[in-house]
């Protein structure tokens, strides 16, 4: 930190919390110059916390019982998307939107066709809207974020078949 104590600091560290909070951010560096041999040195960060909405997909009853090998790899599907190999997973932190502006129709939708490098959604990560295009031409399966929500590096978005 510094030599010497400043009072302020400690207002101005809570400023900057209040400040990364207030504007939606994960994390805030500040350097304060006091004098030659005298600084501090701030870095403010806050973990994100990945919200995933349920994927809603309408299945018919299947006709007879489900093989009892194909159950276990059908239950640990459900419940890591990331492992399925149809995932596509975010390649940064920063906040997932589906639409390319508010109340504007989504990129895709569950069931909808798409082609290679096809836009799915939008990460906007430092004000900078990066567009985060389909890995392989498919179907898309199910849409694992909300519009808005904040994503992790490596979260998965959407399953592509």
């Amino acid at each position: 930190m510094t030599k010497n104590t400043h009072e302020s600091d400690v207002a101005f560290i809570q400023a900057l919390a209040e400040l990364l909070n207030k504007n939606e951010l994960t994390e805030l560096a500040v350097k304060r110059e006091y004098g030659e041999d005298d600084s501090l040195e701030v870095r403010v960060v806050k973990q994100a916390t990945v919200i995933a909405a349920p994927a809603v997909t309408h299945v018919a009853p299947a006709a007879g019982p489900a093989p009892a090998a194909a159950a276990p790899a059908a239950a640990a599907a459900a419940e890591d998307p990331a492992q399925h190999p149809g995932a596509v997973t975010s390649p940064m932190v920063g906040t997932a939107y589906l639409a390319p502006e508010p109340g504007a129709t989504a990129f895709v939708a569950v069931g909808q066709q798409v082609s290679e490098g096809q836009t799915l959604l939008i990460i906007e990560a430092m004000k900078t809207m990066n567009h985060i295009p389909a890995p392989r031409a498919g179907t898309v399966r199910r849409v694992l974020v909300a519009d808005g929500t904040p994503v992790e590096y490596g979260a998965p978005l959407m399953i592509v078949e």
